[in-house]
């Protein structure tokens, strides 16, 4: 499945990208096992997505769990957690 991943604040910083399209493997199902194969990209995805518990996603910009399914996602957002200011 093909997916365009964007990236927000210090996850972009990290990563260096704003965004990008990918391809991922069949087993890749849920956004945790998204999470875990783009720590396995090297060391910039393994640097921003160092604390998965707190990352926080959303597939066609709606927030979801990591236990939610990705099938059918057009887009997928990755930030970290927001904070009031």
């Amino acid at each position: 499945m093909k997916v365009n991943l964007i990236y927000f604040a210090w996850v972009r910083e990290r990563i260096g990208k704003t965004e990008e399209e990918i391809e991922l493997p069949e087993s890749v199902v849920s956004v945790g096992d998204l999470l875990n194969h783009l720590k396995g990209l090297g060391e910039v995805y393994e640097a921003a997505l160092e604390f998965p518990d707190v990352i926080r996603v959303a597939i066609n910009q709606e927030h979801v769990e990591h236990d939610e399914a990705i099938a059918g996602a057009r887009e997928i957002g990755i930030f970290p957690p927001m904070t009031g200011g």
